[in-house]
């Protein structure tokens, strides 16, 4: 293990102890806000100051087996209890890496995917809807709810815009590095001479906004128009005045909600997905600073990143972030997306290292 790792590690035994002091003073236990901070803490010091602790047990143990293999009547037990406490090791190692790195306390939360077309017209929106099968049907894979926000269908199929909203078990940190420009190259139905076409869609992918936490909208910034539903949606739709958009005059971001049956329903919707575009724009602002700084594989998410080509006649996807590539396109427009959202959450875990071991650096140098 590296030495920066190792010393972070010993910090968090260090840590348990000086909260196991302070959850048991009266204190601290009879306010009741510090005593919940502190116990979230102790939850997740508790976790990795364990595992570390068999990692210091494990070295012991290897240490033991090896001197072992000097007797020759214990050396075949011994070279058992070295690959086994070997490969512990390495598991554990990895574990231990992982549960230092500083996580996003947004991951969890379930998230709005909105896709747009862009270039390439009636090919373009037509990619949107595989775009929104695809994400549809991972979610479903996985156990998460989707729900249509808001959609704006276009005349030969495809959407020109359609927001989702997906519930589930760490959603957005699932789904974040989405965000961005999705190409695709194929030969469209409409084409009659077989000619390969380019065409682009935007996804940005936005966590829900904790009520308790969400930035609080002033009336007066916003102008509320509602409207009649348009397209498929069933008996309700076309009847009444029921969907309903949403403007924030200082940032002209917009959002609208034409599912619900209520003008109401729509209304709550159309402010949620307002708070989390706004949220959106101040954290996107900031990652792209960031993402300057420090030159990241991984990107701002910034719509105009082109993130992913999904080329039909070869059959390849290429996530360009992290020079991946598949042979297995369709697979991957039917839902099977784990192996790509697999790759690039290892790839944000080795930044994360680099940057942990630089900064740990710079702090040694000091």
């Amino acid at each position: 293990m590296k030495p920066f790792l190792r010393s972070q590690l010993e910090r968090y035994a260090q840590r348990l102890g000086e909260l196991d002091f302070l959850l048991s003073r009266e204190d601290i236990m009879a306010d009741m806000a510090q005593y919940r901070v502190l116990s979230r803490e102790h939850a997740e010091v508790t976790q990795v100051a364990g595992r570390y602790a068999r990692f210091v047990q494990c070295e012991a143990d290897l240490a033991g087996a090896r001197e072992m293999l000097a007797d020759p009547e214990m050396a075949e037990m011994a070279q058992e209890e070295i690959t086994a406490a070997s490969a512990e090791l390495r598991q554990l190692e990895d574990e231990l890496q992982r549960l230092l790195l500083p996580k996003d306390p947004d991951d969890a939360r379930n998230a709005f995917v909105e896709i747009r077309a862009g270039t390439g017209g009636d090919e373009s929106a037509l990619f949107a809807g595989d775009l929104t099968r695809m994400y549809m049907r991972y979610a479903d894979r996985v156990g998460w709810k989707v729900e249509v926000i808001s959609e704006n269908a276009a005349e030969l199929g495809g959407y020109k815009e359609i927001v989702l909203r997906i519930e589930g078990d760490h959603v957005y940190g699932a789904l974040k590095f989405e965000s961005g420009g999705h190409r695709v190259q194929r030969v469209p139905a409409t084409e009659t001479q077989g000619r390969i076409h380019t065409s682009a869609c935007t996804v940005a992918v936005m966590p829900e906004p904790d009520e308790t936490e969400a930035i609080k909208l002033n009336p007066a910034d916003l102008r509320i128009d509602t409207f009649r539903a348009s397209g498929a949606g069933g008996q309700h739709i076309n009847k009444t005045d029921s969907a309903v958009r949403v403007v924030h005059l200082p940032t002209g971001i917009v959002a609208e909600c034409q599912d619900g049956r209520s003008q109401h329903s729509n209304k709550a919707k159309a402010l949620q997905v307002l708070q989390a575009r706004i949220q959106e724009k101040e954290r996107s602002e900031r990652a792209a600073k960031e993402a300057a700084l420090r030159k990241g594989l991984i990107g701002s998410g910034d719509r105009s990143d082109r993130i992913r080509t999904y080329n039909f006649p070869q059959g390849r996807l290429t996530d360009h972030r992290i020079n991946l590539t598949l042979y297995k396109v369709q697979y991957v427009m039917d839902g099977d997306l784990a192996e790509v959202l697999q790759a690039l959450a290892h790839a944000r875990e080795a930044e994360q290292l680099e940057e942990l071991e630089m900064g740990a650096s710079i702090q040694g140098g000091q």
